[in-house]
């Protein structure tokens, strides 16, 4: 069985060689999740050690995937603090391992995310991919917007320039707000 929680400050600070044991895992699978391969596992601590840094500051929330105590997936919220901003959030390295990728955990990490936003008095979501991605299919399935693309816009965990799609959502009460 798969669980799927929010973690707390200390959580995160704990779930570090966890975090980049998955990490490690998705971007040498060829993963566009901001890092090339090969990725050393410190360079991944070191990426998470920030991030739970950020949770700590309540600047991110940051939201994983279990079974049998191990950690299969992940996403991460990105709050944006400028006041004329603060109504959105980011969603950010969405990471499912690859024993458990097509069974819904990408999906439910997302609908937890999307809910802990709203839950944050977050309106409006935006996120990126790389075109052609299963995740762009996920996105799209969820309700998600495309924006448009931009060519060439980031290298592939191989080197290569690929391109980018761009999504936003709107939440639920960002529509009630504006039919009010």
């Amino acid at each position: 069985m798969i669980t799927i929680r929010t973690l707390d400050a200390a959580e995160a600070w704990a779930a570090i060689p966890a975090l980049a044991d998955l990490l490690v895992e998705a971007v040498d699978a060829g993963a566009s999740v901001s890092f090339m391969a090969p990725l050393e596992f410190g360079d991944a601590m070191a990426f998470w050690t920030e991030v739970a840094g950020s949770v700590a500051h309540g600047q991110r929330i940051l939201i994983v995937a279990e079974q049998a105590n191990r950690l299969v997936g992940c996403v991460y919220l990105d709050l944006v603090p400028t006041p004329n901003q603060n109504h959105r959030a980011e969603i950010a390295m969405l990471i499912v391992a690859l024993e458990v990728r097509r069974h819904g955990v990408g999906k439910r990490l997302m609908v937890v995310a999307e809910s802990q936003a709203a839950k944050e008095g977050r309106t409006l979501l935006t996120l990126d991919t790389r075109a052609g991605d299963k995740s762009e299919k996920l996105y799209r399935a969820m309700g998600w917007t495309e924006v448009g693309r931009v060519p060439r816009y980031a290298r592939a965990s191989t080197g290569r320039l690929e391109d980018t799609v761009f999504f936003y959502k709107e939440l639920p009460r960002a529509k009630d707000l504006a039919a009010e």
